[in-house]
């Protein structure tokens, strides 16, 4: 398996795959899956399904597609940007932000070890048609809780911020607008209590919060927390641009599809086939950050399926991760481009592997398996940077098949099986 370019992918996105397809998405790409892709999935639970399926089998397809193998599950905003306006730092060099690592020794050695996520677990019992009752329970919640978005209060509550700048007339007026508004000194504390409200803050740490702007100086906000100041910025965004008629208040669902954008400064690619991620997210795509409609990424993910299927079969027996390390060098792939463009090294990498012998493969595994079973750290201890840890290690359960693709050699799934 490659490490590919970090992608953000929505649930239409998805949907629009094949499971063959989907085999694709996982071995070439790193995901970022977002707490929202998990939270609408679940949410169809609830949902109206045409004739002939049921909702867990819907919920229960959309899981078998979902990347596993290099997939990680990004912490929620919310904690984000609260940790953020505390004054801890979020990294936003577009790769995920994990958490749940528990700090590991072997030896001399200090790592950190991902078990696998519960994100991910749930994703198995889907795909079997099992769900928890809470699950259920969250699906009705969720339901509920949009169809109960106003709107239309919305919509008349933001028509004051006009007389700073005048009505916009198009989406990246209303970004420009935001950007002064984050920019201008005059306005922070208004952006700061107003984006504390939106983001559902709680009112004790709104004090404490404004407590520490105030002993800072007052600063600008993308100064004084710079991810918070991102996420206030899609959701300022979404309701000036409501408040122009730039977008539809007939459809609850889409400030949910803006909410999407909160993880965008943690992959390299944001993928969907949604009209409106098209026309907005261009506009917040920070530099060397890319959007990819889905309509594009399910074609060359198609070409790719019909282009390995074309091998004998006596290679491709030998499993997706041996014949599959990394994409075709020629032909006109999308994810041979973005490979070239996010990790240029990659074709160095890819023709001059590192070639183990069996006694040095075997020693390999023996090591992965002692970081597993190393000695857990005690909750005293400062917890180890994963930048600067000896090893860090990612557990994930995989299935031997996805769809018509075996993915490991078959000594592999021997020896995992035993």
């Amino acid at each position: 398996m490659s490490v590919g370019p970090i992608i953000i992918f929505d649930k239409s996105t998805l949907q629009s795959l094949s499971v063959d397809e989907s085999c694709w998405l996982d071995n070439f790409y790193e995901t970022n899956i977002t707490p929202l892709f998990f939270v609408e999935t679940l949410a169809d639970l609830e949902k109206q399904v045409g004739r002939g399926r049921t909702p867990e089998q819907v919920v229960g397809n959309l899981a078998e597609k979902t990347p596993v193998r290099g997939s990680h599950p990004n912490v929620h905003h919310s904690s984000l940007l609260t940790w953020n306006l505390l004054g801890q730092e979020v990294e936003m060099r577009r790769v995920p932000v994990i958490g749940g690592g528990t700090r590991v020794t072997t030896g001399d050695e200090k790592g950190v070890l991902f078990k696998q996520p519960p994100e991910i677990e749930a994703l198995e019992r889907w795909q079997k048609g099992e769900f928890l009752a809470v699950e259920r329970l969250f699906a009705k919640t969720w339901r509920r809780a949009l169809s109960g978005l106003d709107l239309e209060a919305s919509y008349r509550q933001f028509q004051g911020f006009f007389s700073i700048g005048g009505k916009p007339r198009t989406l990246p007026d209303v970004k420009a607008l935001v950007d002064r508004l984050l920019g201008e000194h005059q306005h922070q504390e208004m952006i700061l209590r107003l984006g504390c409200a939106l983001l559902g803050v709680p009112d004790n740490l709104q004090h404490e919060i404004l407590g520490r702007w105030q002993a800072a100086g007052t600063p600008r906000l993308p100064g004084f927390a710079p991810y918070a100041a991102h996420v206030v910025s899609v959701d300022l965004f979404f309701y000036l641009a409501l408040a122009s008629d730039l977008i539809s208040r007939e459809r609850p669902s889409n400030k949910i599809d803006l909410a999407y954008l909160y993880y965008l400064p943690f992959s390299m690619v944001f993928t969907s086939n949604d009209k409106l991620h098209a026309r907005v997210v261009p506009l917040f795509l920070r530099e060397n950050q890319e959007f990819v409609n889905g309509v594009d990424l399910k074609a060359d993910l198609k070409k790719l399926d019909d282009y390995y299927s074309e091998l004998p079969e006596e290679v491709r027996r030998q499993g997706v991760t041996k014949f599959a390390s990394w994409p075709p060098f020629e032909g006109d792939f999308l994810v041979t481009r973005l490979f070239d463009h996010f990790l240029p090294r990659w074709r160095d990498i890819a023709t001059n592997p590192l070639n183990l012998t069996r006694e040095a493969e075997a020693e390999l595994v023996d090591r992965l398996k002692r970081m597993k079973h190393g000695t857990t750290g005690d909750q005293g201890e400062e917890p180890i940077d994963v930048q600067t840890a000896d090893y860090v290690v990612f557990e994930r359960l995989v299935p031997p098949r996805r769809g018509k693709w075996i993915l490991f050699p078959p000594e592999v799934i021997e020896s995992s099986q035993e």
